[in-house]
Formats: C-alpha cells, sequence, structure tokens
C-alpha cells in the first residue's frame, strides 16, 4: 500500500465539527443515518493508526475504515453539515 493515501472512516453519532483540527484536519461529515464520515488523505501507517488511537481514546464506535486511490468526490457524501 502507498502513501499518501485517501480513507473514509465512519464512527457511529454525530461528532461536532470542531474535533476535525484534533482529527489531523480529516472532514467531518454528518450522515443521515446517524453516522459521521471522517474523510481526508492520511500521510502514512502511523498517522492512520494515530487517527483510530484518537477515536478510541474518545470511546467512539468504529464501524468501517475504507481506503481510497484518492478523495472522494463530493457527490459520495449525502450530506455534509457546518
Amino acid at each position: 500500500m502507498t502513501y499518501p493515501r485517501g480513507y473514509t472512516i465512519r464512527i457511529q453519532g454525530h461528532l461536532n465539527r470542531h474535533w476535525a483540527d484534533w482529527f489531523d484536519g480529516m472532514e467531518i461529515i454528518h450522515q443521515p443515518d446517524g453516522v459521521t464520515a471522517l474523510e481526508g488523505v492520511v500521510t502514512d501507517q502511523a498517522s492512520l493508526f494515530g487517527l483510530l488511537l484518537k477515536i478510541r481514546d474518545l470511546g467512539i464506535s468504529l464501524i468501517a475504515v475504507e481506503p481510497h486511490e484518492q478523495s472522494p468526490a463530493p457527490s459520495a457524501c449525502p450530506q455534509r453539515t457546518g
């Protein structure tokens, strides 16, 4: 696997957007089903594991980690909230 690489990390519940900086600038996208998607580029495997540790430390339920070749198109995300 080569880095940097785009990821979508899905977590249970809606995470407030003020956490974006703490999650290394990942975009926070609220989905209608009550899930939050964290989307962005991860520079290396250590950074990915760092993000996952932050989710664990907050006690948030991790649903999925989905790698992709490039950042997803905006149309791939059903609802963005600010």
